[in-house]
């Protein structure tokens, strides 16, 4: 487990759940945090670093990668840090690899090896694939997997032995799917389309070598499981899962990735489990019965052996999660902690999710957090925008964000507004060229509907987000003042037509400039005169209701141009802002000093404005 206790950096830790002690703690260190770590056997583990004290302009170090006993014996360096912000750490024998190395694939052998992606980047450093190795983590040995393989490999899949089988290239707007065949060297393209009209997506390859892709659902657009047909490069259109109204999410429950699947993990609003494997989905009964209400998510090993261990995570919309464990042998559950002990379930809100009707029609789903305790009354509400745009927004579990305005007696608002991903591609298509727009109006339109339904008092909402959440808060004061009495936008998009043009301070890439753009928000020549009506910075002067803006100085998404140039325009309308500025920090707060310190800022705001 990964945990601050007893300590002042989060450390890795082993726990036998025998003997309820911990055997060791495995890393730790006084300058760095434990960041992602695996079990690679038995007794060996990997693990990235980074630093929760450095803001997240300094976390643009690659994390590198560390292997250790489970005893804490023989820790070792395999993959260097760009930054290194360690003070020591133990390497002997062969050198590290470099840092550009990212962790891939972990077999199913138990064995002692790893299989890591080199990145491959231009001229100008923009990323244009991965090269596959297998890595020994006890010698730091490195052996090449990408004898033969196609340019521009951006996503492999690898077999329960490490094998590569699958891998899909990207470039110039096109995706192209090849399978490997008997011969290392020897790659076959079976399919190629447009990057954001995919015929299906490979996901996952199983014991029997199927592989696994998600495709569209003919019956309703959003996506299914299938399999897919090798000779033709097709998917099945009979579905493995199919979860209607909602884009398939989840994966195959194995023992290891590529192993014997039990079940299917899914998610629509919520997490479920589909099992296959007699015994867990009578385990699955058991602590749903003991632990009601919740998602509980069961994970064993030893699977189907008569001493097989489980670990149960269970968590709601107003608990962030608790861990169990269980031992067939026993047949005993044991509660082995709380992921955040300090949060009370009892003084959450809850989270309910909706699904409402836009202005022209179509459907959209929203999520209400209301305060605990609040009744049924009108509130003063937050319209929480999230970022991406081309992603989905919410699931239903604890989140920060919402809790921590429902606590301060906010209801939150939080709609999937078109062009979000996740609940089928009509949905995400209705959303191309649409920044500002439609896509606006449904922000628009997910609060009259919370006012027409009685939960939020119409006179006092507010409208905030980051990133495309910012850039919506900005055009929902200008689109529609009547409905918000202040905005918060922080790390904001302000003008789009800077996304299109090369700049040394921004991680977009040509890829991104040259298709992406122009496809999804709109193309800078044709559609010229659209991004200009859809630009904040150019439109300053419309907003009239107090505005809170913070940025980060050392983002490289949104570069602190856009802050800075929107706070010009502000005050020289005559209505300067409320501004904030972290020099250290990217695309969002990372520190802790940092998020505690917005926090208090954006409770003052808001009480400001709706109390």
């Amino acid at each position: 487990m990964r945990t601050r206790t007893g300590a002042s950096r989060a450390g890795l830790v082993v726990f036998d759940l025998i003997e309820w002690r911990a055997i060791a703690r495995a890393a730790g260190y006084n300058d760095a945090d434990v960041a992602a770590f695996h079990w690679v056997n038995d007794e060996r583990l990997v693990y990235t670093l980074t630093d929760r004290e450095r803001g997240g302009g300094d976390q643009l170090a690659h994390p590198g990668l560390f292997s250790v006993n489970r005893d804490g014996t023989g820790p070792r360096t395999l993959v260097k840090m760009q930054r290194q912000f360690v003070s020591a750490s133990a390497r002997v024998g062969r050198e590290p690899l470099e840092p550009n190395h990212v962790l891939l694939h972990i077999p199913g052998t138990a064995g002692n090896e790893v299989i890591v992606g080199e990145i491959r980047e231009d001229a100008s450093s923009d990323f244009k694939g991965l090269l596959a190795k297998r890595l020994d983590v006890v010698t730091g040995i490195a052996e090449s997997l990408s004898e033969g393989v196609p340019d521009n490999a951006t996503q492999w899949i690898f077999d329960a032995d490490g094998v590569p089988r699958l891998v899909v290239t990207q470039g110039a707007g096109r995706l192209g799917v090849y399978l490997r065949e008997n011969s290392p060297a020897k790659w076959r393209k079976i399919s190629e389309f447009g990057s954001y009209e995919p015929a299906y997506s490979p996901r996952f390859i199983d014991a029997a070598g199927d592989v696994f892709v998600v495709a569209s659902d003919p019956a309703d657009g959003a996506s299914q499981l299938t399999r897919l047909d090798l000779k033709t490069g097709r998917p099945s259109a009979e579905g493995v899962v199919s979860t209607p109204g909602f884009d398939f999410e989840g994966r195959l429950v194995s023992e290891n990735p590529g192993g014997q699947t039990l079940g299917y993990r899914v998610v629509t609003d919520a997490e479920t489990t589909v099992w296959i494997d007699k015994r867990l989905a009578g385990l699955q009964v058991e602590a749903d019965r003991m632990l009601p209400g919740r998602i509980n998510r069961l994970d064993c090993r030893r699977c189907d052996a008569e001493d097989m261990t489980v670990i149960l995570k269970s968590w709601s919309d107003t608990d962030p999660g608790q861990y169990w464990s269980y031992f067939a042998k026993t047949q005993r559950w044991r509660k082995v902690g709380d992921v955040r002990p300090a949060i009370d379930p009892l003084r959450m809100g809850r989270t309910d999710f909706h699904r409402i009707k836009a202005r022209d029609g179509i459907e959209l789903p929203v999520w209400v957090t209301r305060p605990a305790g609040a009744g049924t009354s009108p509130l003063p509400a937050v319209v929480l925008v999230h970022g991406g745009p081309w992603v989905r927004g919410r699931h239903w579990q604890w989140d920060a964000d919402a809790q921590f305005l429902a606590s301060r007696g906010y209801v939150v608002i939080e709609p999937e507004f078109r062009g979000s991903t996740g609940y089928g591609y009509a949905l995400f298509r209705a959303g191309w060229k649409q920044w500002g727009q439609a896509m606006q109006d449904d922000v628009a339109d997910a609060l009259g509907w919370a006012v027409a339904q009685g939960q939020v008092d119409p006179k006092r909402a507010c409208i905030a987000g980051a990133s495309y959440g910012g850039y919506a808060t900005l055009m929902g004061l200008i689109r529609h003042p009547q409905l918000y009495r202040c905005g918060v936008a922080w790390a904001a998009v302000t003008d789009p037509r800077l996304r299109y043009e090369w700049s040394w301070q921004s991680d977009s890439s040509a890829e991104v400039r040259e298709f992406a753009l122009p496809t999804l928000v709109g193309d800078p020549k044709l559609d010229a005169k659209m991004l200009d009506s859809v630009t904040p910075v150019l439109r300053a002067a419309e907003i009239q209701a107090p505005l809170l803006l913070a940025f980060g100085g050392s983002d490289r998404r949104v570069p602190p141009v856009h802050g800075t140039a929107m706070r010009e325009a502000l005050t020289a309308a005559g209505k300067p802002p409320e501004w904030i500025f972290y020099p250290d920090e990217g695309h969002g707060w990372y520190k802790q000093q940092t998020r505690l310190d917005f926090a208090r800022r954006l409770e003052d705001f808001l009480a400001r404005q709706l109390k």
